[in-house]
């Protein structure tokens, strides 16, 4: 590099440090100035031969998620000092000794657990991203700080991956969207969640994003125009009333609008809510919710609002601190428009999360947490139960993150707020793991309910307990929550548990009198002739009586010919071996290649979204039935690339021409009369096309349609959707 390369990237790195200490969300004393001096003096040390995969200096990584930490999340001057040391350990000389000595005890916390995160072993048995998962939520137990640095981390990491091999920009995009957009929408950072899902959909599915985003701009003019109509509309009654607000339209996310788009299958241009308008208003405590209802007064007055469609979180905030009124009201033109009123401290709250909410609450010494205690104390629950694995971990804690919430009262009249689904046995143990444990019955309203009764908010439940009463197995069909579900389940483990040492001793016993000593190879012979996965199940099978003296005299007699069993079942031929159909593989070897080499393997197409030649694709290497190929669009890719991206393999078509597949397709309309004959029409007088089965059901005036066509490839079926949406009177038309 040039001296008068380097002597601008310097200037440049200054310029980004200073930037820093000016955005800063807080105000920084001279101390806590000269604590991000110090760590950003070590950082620029630290880092000074490390370039990017983009070329730059590593160190503007550091300092970008620093920045990020600073005004996004809004966090102190020890979590700015730790965002920008967050490499230090795990990529330079420096060791946590030397930060602890350095920058004290709380800082040198922060940077191991990040540093742990980054160093997770491999042991090969599960994924190596869901465990990675698991031990950074365990962080959590040190310093919550950890993780949400780790999140400032992953959004700048998303915002550069330009530069990065494709399948590493799926790999790190998917991970993101499994677990740390969630992550962020459950801490409460929803810029940073949206931002989170928009460049994971820009990376997953580029080519939707980029369309998304083109429509976005090219109906922005009709939209700014829209707001300035529905604002006029009632600025002069706000105006009246001396309030002080401004009003502004926020553009739905681009990750929400697609979410719309497949959940109601409609086009970009059907989805009618793509902006909400937010009214943001200057008040002090006291008058915050009187304000708040006069504005929804005065926007009801003007515009009809939907009635099922209020949601009051100022009364009760949600769980992780957010405030705000959301109505939707019949706006100009006919259009539902959504409204969100919001003070400034509550839309401070909403954009920074937990961080803003401390900001308030050191101001004016209130004692709330805004729930970021007792999330912290729910997590605790789940980590509590080692047992459990990786991936089940991972799955059960996004039980609990993109949760919409209910709230629930007892009999005395406490609050408690619960996911959205949650069960009358759920609400149990959230009261205390012991009360749901020891659950009898459920009370809802005064009226005697079954444990899997669904709560609604508003409901009064009262828990009936028993000392006698324990969990049975067929509660875990009851529970939803990720707490209850784990205690459950660590219950019957240990009922288990203590069956199986009683069952222990009686095997023993019984063998004693069989003549047979209970050593590991007579456990492991045991183990395969009850055809059972462990000693555990073995011995628990003894202890509830399954296994009885006559199967266990039955063992004793195959012993004496397990040789000859085993040699048969060695050289005896699978059943059918001679009827594979030799054709049918050559055949199907010619459609799909994998990997850079472009290898030609055998391969099954996934159930889950059924691939048809054309689609984009990719192979999974699962353990029992070899490469099964999914849609990279399918409901799972998002989890098995996150998951399990060591067990992704690239596929292509190479062939598309040689085998026809099956496709089903969904059409609605309004029915009259020739439309059947109209479908049919269209698909008949395609060659390639051949229809299996029709069936359609007409109900007041609407009908619909199931049609079964087979298919050389993508192309003729894209062709045929087009042809049959061009028929006056069909509404849509959907590939299931």
């Amino acid at each position: 590099m040039t001296e008068e390369a380097l002597e601008k990237e310097n200037k440049q790195i200054t310029k980004q440090y200073k930037e820093l200490l000016k955005i800063s969300y807080r105000t920084l004393s001279a101390d806590d100035k000269k604590l991000i001096r110090s760590a950003f003096d070590v950082a620029v040390d630290a880092h000074k031969e490390q370039r990017r995969k983009s070329g730059e200096a590593y160190i503007f990584h550091p300092i970008a998620v620093a920045k990020i930490v600073a005004s996004e999340i809004g966090l102190d001057a020890t979590s700015i000092a730790a965002a920008l040391l967050h490499d230090v350990v795990e990529d330079t000389s420096y060791t946590l000794n030397d930060i602890e000595r350095m920058f004290g005890e709380t800082v040198a916390r922060i940077v191991d657990g990040l540093t742990k995160i980054e160093n997770m072993p491999y042991d090969g048995e599960v994924s190596l991203q869901a465990e990675n998962f698991r031990k950074m939520l365990l962080t959590l137990n040190e310093d919550v700080r950890v993780i949400i640095i780790k999140i400032a981390d992953r959004l700048h990491n998303m915002q550069t991956m330009d530069s990065m091999p494709a399948y590493k920009q799926v790999k790190i995009a998917s991970e993101t969207l499994y677990i740390y957009a969630p992550l962020a929408h459950r801490i409460g950072l929803y810029n940073i969640k949206t931002q989170l899902e928009d460049l994971g959909l820009k990376y997953t599915e580029p080519e939707i994003y980029d369309d998304i985003l083109s429509k976005i701009k090219e109906s922005k003019e009709e939209q700014d125009a829209y707001i300035e109509a529905f604002s006029k509309t009632i600025r002069d009654t706000l105006d009246e009333e001396k309030l002080n607000y401004e009003i502004k339209g926020r553009p739905k996310s681009i990750f929400s609008i697609r979410r719309k788009m497949l959940a109601q299958t409609v086009t970009f241009d059907e989805v009618y809510d793509k902006f909400a308008v937010r009214i943001i208003y200057k008040s002090d405590r006291e008058n915050e919710k009187f304000i708040a209802w006069k504005i929804y007064s005065i926007v009801t007055d003007h515009f009809r609002p939907n009635p099922i469609r209020l949601r009051d979180w100022i009364s009760s905030p949600k769980s992780t601190g957010y405030e705000a009124l959301h109505i939707t009201v019949m706006g100009p033109k006919g259009r539902w428009v959504e409204v969100q009123i919001r003070s400034e401290r509550m839309n401070e709250i909403a954009e920074k999360g937990f961080a803003a909410h401390y900001k308030y609450k050191n101001k004016e010494k209130d004692t709330d947490d805004g729930g970021l205690e007792s999330w912290l104390n729910k997590l605790q629950d789940t980590l509590e139960n080692s047992d459990i694995s990786a991936i089940d971990f991972v799955e059960e804690f996004k039980l609990n993150l993109y949760a919409k919430e209910i709230f629930i009262f007892t009999p005395k009249g406490d609050l408690y707020s619960l996911p959205k689904g949650s069960t009358a046995l759920d609400f149990a143990f959230h009261i205390h793991t012991e009360i749901g444990l020891h659950t009898r019955g459920t009370k809802v309203n005064g009226k005697l309910v079954p444990l899997s009764n669904e709560l609604k908010s508003g409901d009064q439940v009262e828990v009936i307990t028993s000392d006698k009463a324990k969990p049975s197995a067929n509660w875990l069909d009851y529970a939803n929550s990720a707490r209850a579900r784990s205690k459950i389940k660590s219950s019957l483990k240990d009922e288990k548990k203590q069956i199986a040492e009683e069952g222990k001793v009686i095997l023993t016993r019984k063998l004693k009198s069989l003549k047979i000593a209970l050593d590991e190879k007579t456990v492991n012979q045991l183990v395969v002739f009850f055809k059972v996965k462990t000693s555990l199940d073995l011995f628990y099978r003894v202890g509830a009586g399954i296994i009885d003296n006559p199967k266990l005299k039955e063992f004793a007699a195959s012993r004496s010919n397990a040789l000859m069993t085993f040699f048969k079942n060695r050289i005896r031929k699978p059943a059918n071996q001679e009827e594979v159909n030799r054709d049918e593989i050559t055949e199907k070897y010619d459609q799909l290649v994998f990997g850079k080499e472009e290898e030609k393997l055998d391969y099954k197409m996934a159930n889950c979204c059924n691939p048809i030649p054309g689609d984009d694709v990719f192979g999974f290497i699962t353990v029992n039935e070899g490469i099964k190929v999914h849609k990279q669009n399918c409901p799972n890719a998002i989890q098995l690339q996150s998951n399990y991206s060591y067990r992704i393999m690239p596929a292509k078509w190479i062939d598309s021409t040689q085998r026809e597949f099956k496709a089903e397709l969904r059409i609605s309309g309004i029915d009259k009369i020739g439309l059947v004959n109209g479908v049919t029409k269209v698909i008949s007088s395609n060659l390639n096309i051949d229809m299996k089965s029709v069936h359609f059901d007409s109900n007041d005036g609407v009908f619909t349609g199931k049609i079964i066509v087979v298919v050389k490839n993508k192309g003729i079926l894209d062709n045929l959707v087009q042809n049959i949406k061009k028929i006056n009177g069909i509404d849509k038309v959907t590939r299931i």
